[in-house]
């Protein structure tokens, strides 16, 4: 098991609490390492999501994992959203806060997704900033994952975790690696999976997630509506040796299972852990390469212009 880094401990094998398992979880107690829960959905609660959530942090290390942040987005940063964000963080101890690399509205509008940002150093530049501002806010690293994407901009010149690498480097933010989503983004841009996380910094990275995807044929869908894909165990279980082991958590929010089955699939991942740490010292490599899939949308030509804020 690998040490602490960025100040964040290693946590184990941990479980995204979504509500349908919060009663379950609260009457037997289970041996879970972890919870991560989404920031939207108790962050403007005073009721029984918040209190559920009081009594699971008593118990528990809780990791607070947003969608809404928008760190990549030209909108100004809403310092109520983030001011609100660090009393929860601080009330419930939570041991880091998390969000993706993307932008989720503009103009004031939310569009209610993860939407993926032209690669180059112009929105390096710009997102560096908004991160540090956020860190400063904080009073702590912010983690930042990599979300699935479906189309890339002509304008990049950056591969995703390149862009991500040279980001934690320059802010000190940490990673979360979407071992899910990096191999949904490879298969459907035909990048190789396995080199792109070898350009992150690992020290960087604090965290792992899995989940399961849903293949349309000529792409691949992160729907987190059942198992983890054998290829993305695979996937893993090379994250885990690059590593050295880190927290990892399994998300399932689409098609619920009972919170055993969920569980069971945390614990599947902490016996990969080990497999993946004997596989890399018996063959001193990282697998085979990913291959990838023809998409029919695959650019876009992006017309932004960055604004302070």
């Amino acid at each position: 098991m690998s040490a602490a880094r960025l100040g964040f401990p290693h946590l184990g094998f941990g479980v995204g609490l979504r509500h349908a398992h919060v009663a379950y979880v609260l009457r037997h107690q289970p041996p879970v390492d972890w919870f991560e829960v989404i920031t939207e959905n108790v962050l403007e609660s005073r009721g029984r999501p918040r209190a559920a959530l009081d009594q699971l942090a008593e118990r528990y290390p809780i990791v607070l994992h947003g969608i809404s942040l928008s760190i990549g987005s030209t909108d100004s940063l809403d310092l109520d959203y983030l001011n609100k964000l660090k009393a929860l963080a601080n009330d419930v101890r939570a041991r880091w806060i998390s969000d993706h690399l993307c932008w989720a509205g503009v103009g004031g509008h939310t569009t209610h997704d993860l939407l993926p940002l032209p690669l180059d150093e112009r929105t390096l530049d710009h997102v560096a900033e908004r991160v540090m501002r956020v860190q400063d806010i904080f009073e702590r690293p912010l983690v930042l994952e990599n979300p699935s994407t479906y189309v890339t901009f002509t304008r990049s010149t950056l591969g995703e975790c390149e862009f991500l690498g040279r980001l934690a480097e320059r802010t000190g933010c940490g990673l979360l690696l979407d071992v899910n989503n990096l191999y949904v983004s490879a298969r459907n841009h035909g990048f190789d999976a396995r080199a792109a996380m070898r350009s992150l910094p690992r020290d960087h990275i604090v965290q792992l997630h899995l989940a399961g995807h849903t293949d349309c044929g000529t792409h691949l869908v992160d729907t987190h509506d059942g198992p983890v894909a054998e290829l993305v165990w695979d996937l893993y279980a090379d994250a885990q040796a690059f590593t050295g082991g880190v927290s990892t958590l399994v998300e399932w929010d689409a098609r619920l299972p009972s919170f055993e089955r969920l569980h069971a699939e945390t614990l599947r991942a902490r016996d990969r852990l080990e497999g993946g740490r004997q596989r890399a010292a018996s063959s001193g490599t990282n697998g085979t390469e990913s291959q990838g899939l023809p998409h029919p949308v695959t650019t876009v030509t992006p017309e932004l212009e960055f604004r302070d804020g």
